[in-house]
């Protein structure tokens, strides 16, 4: 049987007194397509950034390729850099993901904190901006895209590091139909290409067609059988 990539074991989380995570356990296995699902409040969106290190768990282990993700771990700072390149989240608000001033310094930042040569970052940016046709946006800053344009540079920030794992939350909010569609699509795409996906969505459409396993969060905050 294969390893898992990623796996939580009675995993619990609280903001003060207030808890958002209840003996939560999942195992995810490279090449998985996971949609996580469950009413809004449930902790979706708290998971998910228990998963990327934003936030460590209370009690229980969060094990990635077979490493704990804790406050410990973490504080090193050459693991960290490296779990926080195999592990990409692109959040539900691009606009919090969006920093600098251009489009090609957003894409260039990751490569460059990996320490890539300039030779090899300027390869990066330019192979995902032709996958993502960015190229006629390399030059605008972030906060003159539209909704659209703001999710493709999202989520080019993170396929330039090449991560091992994508996590999307919410990733249809906000766009129109026709973005919608292509987002799916190249979903779809990465989900050919071998990469693991895990995609909290309230969308059914896209819940079907890339979903290969199902998580859900109940209202009580554990996983439902």
């Amino acid at each position: 049987m294969n390893t898992p990539i990623l796996e939580c074991k009675h995993l619990c989380f609280a903001y003060d007194d207030y808890i958002a995570l209840d003996n939560v356990s999942f195992s995810i296995y490279p090449g998985d397509s996971v949609i996580l699902q469950g009413p809004n409040g449930c902790g979706k969106s708290t998971l998910l950034k228990v998963l990327n290190g934003l936030l460590t768990p209370v009690e229980g282990t969060y094990l990635f390729q077979g490493k704990e993700i804790n406050e410990q771990t973490l504080k090193d700072k050459r693991f960290a850099k490296e779990f926080h390149q195999k592990v990409g989240f692109i959040f539900q608000n691009s606009d919090v993901q969006l920093f600098t001033g251009s489009v090609e310094e957003e894409l260039a930042f990751g490569p460059r904190q990996m320490g890539l040569s300039e030779e090899a970052v300027a390869e990066r940016v330019n192979d995902v901006c032709a996958l993502l046709g960015l190229d006629e946006l390399r030059n605008r800053a972030p906060y003159h895209l539209s909704g659209g344009e703001k999710k493709k540079t999202a989520i080019g920030c993170i396929l330039t590091m090449n991560p091992d794992v994508l996590v999307l939350d919410e990733p249809l909010a906000g766009l129109d139909p026709d973005t919608q569609e292509w987002l799916i699509r190249f979903l779809q795409q990465l989900q050919q290409a071998g990469k693991t996906l895990l995609i909290s969505t309230h969308n059914n459409t896209l819940a079907q067609r890339l979903g290969t396993r199902f998580i859900r969060l109940t209202s009580a905050h554990t996983i439902a059988p």
